[in-house]
């Protein structure tokens, strides 16, 4: 039975592994968080490898705070290069597999048809910027990984855009949401479980992947999507991005395509309406729908 070490493990995807893990007991889980492990000190990740015989890392940890970034620029490449740089040099002395976490930030959001692996990256951001470094000193230092590029992640857990929404339609009449930026939802409970399917194959393909849900929306189609679904008489009164400025800016086009990761392990991926009900029916209790 192999050995599998879940950084990350408190957030949104962490949180989703933990609750996919049950239904692939072929592999023993180690979750950690920043509490018990911190990746960003090489050391003593060498070391917790080293006495848990880790065989394979599944890397969630990240530094997400996309505007705040801007200003914490040391700390967010600390967490999302240097530390991944130290995840791949331990996993390559050791001989171990890694799954790794990027995002769509490291596209520059101009583009106007899905972005396949092979694209151009561009990052406008500092957290687009860093979350590409750590791409990078990952493939230079490890044989043995996949980099799995996702967008727009919610769950039933943490902070989100389906949970802020669901909130407000509590609390409001109305709320204004961007409509000029293109995107698709990823249920983190949907990515959890594609990463224990491609785990469970004996076809661990190193390279960069996308995924996200199926299918193309606006945060303003998102957001009518989610009161609809959740029965919520809330007004979504769509806006451009220049009426809503924050300190990093946003892609305007950020959808991937999802060919390869498909058609490199055989699977099948549920369009993003389908996924937001499921959320959602989880959610129900916690917001009283």
């Amino acid at each position: 039975m192999q050995t599998i070490l879940i950084t990350g493990s408190k957030g949104q995807l962490g949180n989703e592994l933990q609750k996919a893990a049950k239904r692939f007991p072929n592999f023993r889980y180690i979750f950690t968080d920043v509490d018990e492990l911190d990746i960003c000190n090489k050391s003593a990740l060498d070391n917790f490898v080293k006495e848990n015989r880790i065989e394979i890392i599944v890397n969630c940890a990240a530094y997400t705070a996309v505007d705040k970034a801007e200003e914490e620029v040391e700390k967010c490449f600390a967490i999302n290069a240097q530390a991944v740089k130290n995840i791949g040099e331990i996993a390559e002395t050791y001989q171990i597999k890694v799954v790794h976490i990027s995002t769509d930030y490291v596209f520059d959001g101009k583009s106007y048809k899905p972005y396949t692996e092979g694209m151009e990256v561009s990052p406008d951001t500092v957290y687009g910027k860093s979350k590409l470094q750590g791409e990078k000193f990952l493939q230079s230092v490890c044989n043995q990984c996949i980099v799995i590029r996702t967008s727009w992640l919610y769950s039933s857990y943490g902070n989100n855009f389906v949970k802020t929404m669901l909130r407000l339609g509590k609390e409001r009449n109305s709320v204004k949401v961007i409509f000029d930026q293109i995107g698709t939802p990823t249920y983190a409970a949907d990515l959890a479980e594609i990463i224990l399917k491609i785990l469970s194959q004996n076809n661990f393909i190193s390279g960069i992947y996308h995924f996200s849900n199926e299918g193309v929306c606006s945060w303003y189609d998102f957001a009518t999507a989610i009161f609809k679904i959740a029965h919520v008489n809330c007004l979504v009164h769509p806006i451009e991005t220049k009426d809503y400025p924050a300190p990093a800016p946003r892609p305007y086009y950020s959808v991937l395509n999802k060919s390869k990761i498909k058609n490199t392990f055989g699977l099948s991926i549920a369009h993003w309406e389908e996924s937001l009900e499921k959320c959602i029916e989880i959610l129900k209790s916690e917001y009283s729908l």
